[in-house]
């Protein structure tokens, strides 16, 4: 037996010895809030609120100007090279300048970007599965659009597209839209932590610069 094995043996044995709990998982009342009066707009307003405390940037655009907004944010951050995960919305990226270099981390072991190439560029491009307007965080599931988890860690600078009907209230309206079997990676605002003297460092694990477009 492996050392693994035993680990597994030790837990399932002591599960097995353990009383049945007295309310069962499915009994569990649930009467946290589930539902928000809040409409479209006002929860936009709210996620636009968080996203700025937390010191993230926002830039916001119709639908049709998404392309020359994703280009303006990355000119003026100064990007020469982008990374995008595979199945991103390809009209995004038509109004990037001749400088800008775009570079696609893919599907398969074979076209995914070591570690080293992804420290080289200047910022990764992404979309996002659902955005929580309470908390002011961003939900990327690893689906079309979203990529390795990896992608959106280790390049300094986050750039996120958001369109607005993925904005929702509160964590249980979260919840109900993904599939948490995927690996998820939640995001609110830059990295950022601080030192024992409270002194905040940002960009520790993960992009020193999270900027939002929102659409919509």
């Amino acid at each position: 037996m492996s050392a693994r094995e035993e680990v597994l043996a030790r837990i399932t044995a002591a599960h097995a010895g353990t009383p049945q709990p007295d309310l069962p998982y499915a009994a569990v009342e649930r009467r946290y809030r589930r539902h928000s009066d809040l409409d479209a707009a006002a929860l936009t307003e709210r996620l636009v609120d968080r996203l700025l405390d937390y010191k993230a940037l926002v830039r916001r655009c119709r639908a049709d100007e998404v392309a020359v907004t994703v280009a303006a944010a990355l000119a003026e951050r100064g990007v020469r090279t982008v990374v995008v995960p595979a199945g991103l919305e390809a009209t995004w990226l038509t109004a990037l300048g001749p400088g800008t270099g775009v570079r696609t981390d893919g599907s398969a072991a074979a076209e995914q970007l070591g570690v080293a190439e992804l420290d080289a560029v200047d910022g990764v491009l992404t979309g996002c599965a659902v955005a929580v307007a309470e908390t002011g965080t961003l939900v990327l599931d690893g689906t079309a659009g979203q990529g390795r988890r990896v992608v959106s860690l280790i390049p300094d600078y986050h750039l996120c597209v958001v369109r607005a009907d993925q904005v929702v209230p509160d964590v249980p309206q979260m919840v109900a839209r993904l599939e948490l079997t995927r690996p998820t990676t939640m995001i609110s605002g830059p990295s950022a932590t601080s030192d024992i003297e409270l002194n905040r460092v940002e960009g520790v694990h993960g992009p020193r610069t999270l900027e939002v477009v929102l659409v919509g």
